[in-house]
C-alpha cells in the first residue's frame, strides 16, 4: 500500500509495502491475464493462495480457508533452510496473533516461532511446491492511533479491523497466511451481510446474493506482494473501457460523483498506458473508506469522504494513485535500495499535471523551498535510506529530491530518451522487485550513456549544490556576433555533485536561447557564440536542478514557520475569553511535539524575538504594529486594525480572515487574523496544509480559502544583466511528456512504422 496524498493522515511503513499511507497511490490497465506471471521478470518464489473469508462486521469477527500452493523454490527469508532434495522446506508464515491457525490438509507441520506485535510468526515444513490448506477464525479489531508529522499536522492510523462500519484489512494486518519472502496470487470469496460488497485487488467483482448473505469473489494471477480486504455497504459504479474496467464504491450513492471518477480514471489509465506501458490489472476502483485517508492499493484507492468530494482531488491527488499501478503495485520497490516510487509517481501525475498546465517551473521550486524550510540537517537522508512520508523533512526528500532527480535524468537525457528508459524499467520489471540499480540499468541501456557517477551520488548523498555564477565576460567577434563566457561554481562545503544546469540567455534582439552546461567537477567554465549583443544571463531559471534556492528566488511562507525548529506562539491577551481560550488551543495544538516551540501571552514578552520564529495570533495582538509596520516598508500589505481590514497586494479584504508570512530580523513572522472561536479551530487544522503560500485570506466560520498566493521573487543572485537594453523575457519553450509522446506517436505513424 502507498500513500501520496500531502495533506491527508498516512500510515507508517509496514513489512513489506512502506505503508506509510500518505494517502493514496493508484494503479490501472490492461487485463490482468495479458500480464501473467509467466511474462514477468519475477525474482522472488510465488505462492498461490486460494481464500474463502467470511466477515462478520457486528463482532468483528473472521472464519476463512485458506488452500496455499507453495512455491517450489524456498523463500530467502532469516531462517528459512534449502533442504535436500526430497525433504520439507521450512519457511515461516505471519498471521494475526488471535487467528490461531491449523492445517486441515496437506503433508505439513506449523509451530508458533515468534510474536511481532499484533502478528504471530509459525515455522512451516512442507515439501516444496505443495498445496496445504489452513483454517483460522477470530477478531481483528484495532483502534486509531494518532501520528505527528509536525506542527499541526496528524494523521490517523489503523493496523486493521473488522466492524459495522466498515472492513479495512492490509497484509499488515495479518488477515491471511502471508509466506514470508514471497510474492502472492489469489483466488478469494468473501461471504458477508447481503447488503455489503467486498473489495480486493484484481478482477470482480463476480456477484452472488441471497437473504442470508453476499459473496463476492475476485482474482489476481500477477505476483503481488500483498493482499487487502475492504468491505462495506457500498453502491457500485462500473464502466468497461479499452485498457481497464473503471468502478467506484460509495458508501452513499451518488451517480454524478461516480461518473466522474469513472471518466477520470480512464483518462489518466489511457494517459499513463501510453507514455509508459500496458496498464497491468483489471479495473482501477475508487474505493470510499470510512475514516479520512488516502491509501492506494493495487488496482483501488481508498479515499475518506470528505476527501474524495474535494473539487481538486481528482485531477490531483488520484492521478497519483492510479499511477501507483505502474510505479509501486505493478514494479515493486525494493527498500533495502530505498523508496524510489513516490518520487517518481509525483513526477509523472503531479508535477506532469502541473507542467500541462504551465506551472512546472513553479512547481519544481516549490520543491526546493520545501526541502529548505523543512529539511534539517539532522533530518536528511540519501535517497537510499527513503522508506516512506512520516512528515513534512521525509516527503520534501522522497517525494521532492526523487521527482527532481528524475527532472534532471530528463534534462540530461531528453525526452526520448527519458521515456524509452521508462517503458524499459517497466517492461522489465513489472511485479517484481527493483530498486535505484535497476532504474539506472534501464536509462544505461536505452541511453548507451554510464550513469554510474550521477545515481551514485544523487541516491547515496544527503544534501544539496549550492551554484555560484562567476566571472561573466562578453566580447565582439569580427563577424558582428558576440562571445559569451563564464564561470559556474557549486559552493556547498560537501564534494561537487554531478549535474547538468541550464543556463538561459537573452540578446538586445529579444532572441532566447539556453546552454546546458555539465558540471563534474567543484567549478566548471562555458562558452557560447550569440548572434547579437547578450542582454542578460539566468543560471537554471526554471529550477530544473535540485540546489539550494539563491537569494532572491526565496520568498516568506508559511513553510518557513512550520519548519523552523524553534519558535513562539502569541496569544492576544486582550481578546474576548472565547476568542483568546480557542488561540490558546490552536498554538498548543501546533506546539505539542514541537521541543524548540513555546506559548505565550502577547503581554508577556517586552520586545519581540530576533533569533527565533514568530506567530502572532488575532487582530487585537499587542505587537501587530510590528507587522504593520514591515507591510507597509515592502509595499505589500498595509493593516488597519480598527477596522479589521487588510489591504493586500492592492486589494482590500474586510470581513474575512488574512494570514501573513514575512520576515522579522531575518526571522519567519506569521500573522492569523481571525475574530471567531470557530473560524480558529478551523485553521489550526488547515493551515499546515497550505505551507508554499505566502499570504492567505479565508472567509465564513468553516473556514474556507479564497484568496492564495506567493509574494513576488526579486532578482535572482543567478542572473546578470548585461546590456542597458532590456529586452521582454522569454525562455524557448519545451513540451510536456505526452506532447513528446504524442509527437512521436504521429511522426512513427507517418512514417508507417508500428507502436
Amino acid at each position: 500500500m502507498h500513500d501520496s496524498n500531502k495533506f491527508l493522515p498516512t500510515l507508517p511503513p509496514t513489512a513489506h509495502l512502506w505503508l506509510i499511507l500518505l494517502s493514496l497511490l493508484g494503479l490501472l490497465g490492461l487485463s490482468t491475464t495479458s500480464l501473467a506471471a509467466s511474462e514477468a521478470s519475477i525474482r522472488q518464489p510465488v505462492v498461490a493462495h486460494q481464500i474463502r473469508i467470511r466477515l462478520d462486521p457486528r463482532d468483528g469477527s473472521l472464519s476463512a480457508t485458506d488452500r496455499l500452493r507453495l512455491p517450489a523454490d524456498s523463500p530467502e527469508t532469516p531462517g528459512s533452510i534449502s533442504p535436500p532434495t526430497g525433504r520439507p522446506a521450512a519457511m515461516f508464515i505471519q498471521l494475526h496473533q488471535g487467528l490461531e491457525p491449523e492445517i486441515l490438509s496437506g503433508n505439513a507441520t506449523l509451530k508458533p516461532a515468534a510474536r511481532r506485535g499484533h502478528l504471530t510468526q509459525y515455522r512451516l515444513e512442507a515439501q516444496p511446491g505443495a498445496e496445504v490448506e489452513f483454517g483460522y477464525q477470530g477478531r481483528i479489531q484495532h483502534d486509531f492511533s494518532a501520528v505527528r508529522e509536525g506542527m499541526g499536522r496528524e494523521r490517523q492510523q489503523l493496523i486493521g479491523t473488522i466492524n459495522p462500519e466498515g472492513v479495512f484489512l492490509s497484509g499488515y494486518s495479518g488477515w491471511y497466511p502471508k509466506v514470508l519472502g514471497t510474492l502472492e496470487t489469489v483466488s478469494l470469496e468473501v461471504s458477508l451481510p447481503p447488503d455489503w460488497l467486498a473489495v480486493a485487488q484484481g478482477e470482480g467483482p463476480e456477484i452472488q446474493e441471497d437473504s442470508e448473505q453476499a459473496r463476492i469473489g475476485w482474482r489476481e494471477s500477477a505476483p503481488q506482494d500483498e493482499l487487502y480486504l475492504i468491505a462495506a455497504p457500498f453502491t457500485l459504479y462500473r464502466q468497461p473501457n479499452e485498457n481497464a474496467e473503471a468502478q467506484a464504491f460509495l458508501r452513499n450513492a451518488d451517480a454524478d460523483l461516480a461518473a466522474r471518477y469513472l471518466e477520470a480514471t480512464r483518462t489518466y489509465i489511457d494517459r499513463y498506458s501510453q507514455l509508459i506501458g500496458p496498464y497491468p490489472y483489471a479495473k482501477f476502483a475508487l474505493v470510499e473508506n470510512f475514516w479520512e485517508t488516502g491509501y492506494g492499493m493495487p488496482s483501488f484507492t481508498l479515499l475518506g469522504p470528505q476527501v474524495l468530494r474535494l473539487p481538486f482531488i481528482l485531477h490531483s491527488s488520484y492521478p497519483h494513485e492510479i499511477l501507483h499501478n505502474w510505479w509501486g503495485n505493478g514494479v515493486y520497490v525494493d527498500y533495502s535500495q530505498g523508496n524510489w516510487s513516490e518520487g517518481l509517481t509525483a513526477y509523472l501525475a503531479d508535477h506532469l499535471n502541473q507542467e500541462i498546465d504551465g506551472k512546472g517551473a513553479d512547481y519544481r521550486r516549490d520543491q526546493l523551498k520545501a526541502y529548505a524550510d523543512y529539511v534539517r540537517d539532522h533530518q536528511d537522508l540519501p535517497l537510499s535510506d527513503f522508506q516512506g512520508r512520516h512528515g513534512a523533512a521525509s516527503q520534501a526528500i522522497g517525494y521532492g529530491k526523487a521527482l527532481m532527480l528524475f527532472h534532471m535524468l530528463r534534462t540530461q537525457l531528453g525526452d526520448q530518451l527519458f521515456v524509452q528508459g521508462l517503458q524499459r524499467f517497466y517492461r522489465d520489471h513489472r511485479f517484481s522487485e527493483a530498486g535505484w540499480d535497476a532504474i539506472q540499468a534501464a536509462f544505461e541501456a536505452e541511453s548507451g550513456t554510464e550513469l554510474s557517477d550521477f545515481f551514485t551520488a544523487w541516491t547515496s548523498r544527503p544534501g544539496a549544490p549550492s551554484l555560484a555564477l562567476e566571472d561573466i565576460a562578453a566580447e565582439p567577434l569580427d563577424d558582428g556576433r558576440w562571445r559569451l563566457s563564464g564561470r559556474l561554481e557549486q559552493t556547498q562545503s560537501s564534494a561537487p555533485f554531478p549535474m547538468s544546469v541550464p543556463i538561459a540567455l537573452l540578446d538586445e534582439s529579444g532572441s532566447a536561447s539556453e546552454l546546458l552546461v555539465t558540471m563534474d567537477q567543484r567549478s566548471t567554465e562555458f562558452t557560447t557564440v550569440l548572434d547579437a549583443r547578450p542582454a542578460r544571463i539566468a543560471v537554471d531559471p526554471r529550477f530544473d536542478s535540485f540546489r539550494t534556492l539563491a537569494e532572491g528566488e526565496s520568498t516568506a511562507s508559511l513553510s518557513n514557520l512550520f519548519g523552523a525548529e524553534r519558535g513562539v506562539i502569541l496569544v492576544p491577551a486582550d481578546a474576548p475569553p472565547e476568542l483568546r481560550t480557542a488561540y490558546r488551543q490552536l498554538a498548543e495544538a501546533w506546539q505539542r511535539g514541537q521541543q524548540g516551540w513555546s506559548v505565550a501571552l502577547d503581554t508577556e514578552l517586552e520586545d519581540l524575538p530576533s533569533d527565533r520564529a514568530i506567530w502572532l495570533l488575532g487582530w487585537r495582538n499587542r505587537w501587530l504594529p510590528a507587522l504593520a509596520e514591515i507591510g507597509t516598508e515592502q509595499q505589500s500589505f498595509r493593516l488597519d486594525s480598527a477596522q479589521q481590514r487588510i489591504n493586500l497586494l492592492g486589494d482590500d479584504h474586510a470581513d474575512q480572515i488574512p494570514v501573513i508570512s514575512t520576515r522579522h530580523h531575518g526571522q519567519p513572522l506569521g500573522w492569523v487574523g481571525a475574530d471567531s472561536a470557530e473560524a480558529v479551530i478551523g485553521l489550526a487544522r488547515k493551515l499546515p496544509h497550505y505551507g508554499k503560500y505566502g499570504y492567505l485570506v479565508f472567509a465564513g466560520s468553516a473556514p474556507t480559502n479564497v484568496v492564495k498566493g506567493q509574494w513576488p521573487a526579486g532578482e535572482s543572485s543567478l542572473t546578470r544583466w548585461l546590456s542597458e537594453s532590456r529586452p521582454p523575457l522569454a525562455y524557448p519553450s519545451r513540451p510536456t511528456l505526452l506532447e513528446f509522446e504524442a509527437a512521436a506517436v504521429n511522426t512513427a505513424s507517418g512514417a508507417g512504422v508500428g507502436n
